[in-house]
């Protein structure tokens, strides 16, 4: 990885187009929890509500082409940030489980064309260099996942009826930013006019492909669950559980910043297979502590191994796209959709069944397939 880049008006504004949407997430990930309570429901159908993220996501991996063909990649964030503000105030002024499912769904889709059309952009506008300002763009958005995480859950604490009033705090910051980073004087897009990006791909992007799914899949399970965990271990309320997982994005946001500086000297698939292995470390000693500071510090190398995965394994798929990268990010966003919706739902459903701390046994087992797959199919980056 090239050990430097520009951190430039573009790097600020995509990296707070992300914050925007992962203060959302931080907030609302992990307070699956409290939302149960509210609503009285049961894991499995607490867990629809990822579901509804990834259903979402999937919806915009199909329309990534399109929009990035007809609108332009700078054009297509604003538009994605548009669709999230709508669901999020329909979230939050939304009792019942039906309309916060149907919400979560618009905000869902919001949030994924943001970081589909960031990750295209950054990967265009940095050439070698886009893994490094992935990472740390993404650094800048865990700060939003974290202080989204912190404020819902003192919220909570503090006011246990009005938590969901604060996720509205994300719609004054895209307008400011909508107001002030905007670029005005951008290009003019102009389509290209052999359509969007289209065609069959190799089985060896496919077999990486599948391996992204299998790396999400493990860090939403623990984000939308640990909390869930903790409670059944620890005897935390639900409020503080969630508060808690402040550390995990502490991890992504410290991993994001500096993993890029401390891994540069190692090829791109080298530092995938060291992550991953720090995010197993850190699961096992989350899963076997019945000790709330060591399951915190556990939650924090987790973090850390699950911080880049993200960004690498993004460049990984566009190197394999055979010169695609609208294609690429658009099937990956599928396997984003495919991991929110399939894996926290599955491990609900598993945790109403046999307890959510026997159901926390599918993380290994995700882990290890994202590791093997980078190993069996290298990188063309």
């Amino acid at each position: 990885m090239p050990p430097s880049f520009t951190r430039n008006r573009f790097f600020w504004v995509v990296a707070l187009q992300t914050a925007i949407v992962n203060f959302y997430l931080g907030g609302f990930s992990p307070a699956q929890t409290i939302l149960r309570a509210d609503q009285g429901t049961s894991l499995a159908i607490a867990g629809l509500h990822g579901t509804a993220l990834g259903v979402a996501a999937i919806f915009a991996g199909f329309a990534n082409p399109w929009i990035a063909h007809r609108f332009g990649r700078d054009k297509s964030t604003w538009i994605g940030l548009t669709f999230f503000s709508f669901g999020l105030v329909a979230f939050v002024f939304s009792p019942p489980v039906q309309l916060t499912l149907l919400a979560t769904f618009i905000a869902g889709f919001g949030t994924s064309i943001v970081i589909n059309s960031v990750l295209t952009s950054m990967s265009h506008h940095y050439g070698k260099s886009a893994a490094g300002a992935i990472s740390q763009a993404n650094s800048v958005a865990f700060v939003g996942f974290i202080f989204g995480t912190f404020l819902i859950g003192s919220i909570a604490t503090l006011f246990p009826s009005q938590w969901r009033l604060g996720l509205l705090l994300a719609i004054p910051a895209a307008i400011a930013l909508a107001l002030f980073g905007r670029d005005k004087e951008s290009e003019k897009h102009i389509p290209d006019e052999d359509g969007p990006q289209s065609g069959k791909l190799s089985l060896s992007f496919w077999i990486a492909w599948c391996g992204f799914t299998a790396s999400i899949s493990s860090a939403f399970a623990i984000s939308f669950w640990a909390a869930a965990l903790l409670r059944d271990r620890v005897g935390l309320t639900a409020a503080a559980a969630t508060l808690s997982i402040v550390a995990y994005g502490v991890g992504m946001a410290i991993g994001c910043w500096y993993g890029g500086m401390v891994l540069k000297r190692f090829k791109l698939d080298h530092q995938l297979m060291g992550i991953i292995a720090l995010q197993l470390i850190g699961f096992i000693i989350f899963w076997f502590s019945h000790l709330l500071l060591l399951s915190i510090l556990a939650l924090f190398i987790i973090g850390l191994g699950s911080s880049i995965q993200l960004a690498l394994s993004s460049i990984r798929l566009i190197g394999l796209s055979d010169g695609r990268p609208d294609l690429a990010i658009g099937l990956s966003s599928q396997a984003v959709g495919l991991a929110i919706a399939a894996a926290p739902f599955i491990l609900g459903l598993l945790g109403d069944h046999i307890g959510i701390s026997r159901a926390y046994l599918m993380v290994p087992l995700l882990i290890a397939l994202a590791f093997a797959v980078v190993v069996v199919i290298p990188s063309r980056t």
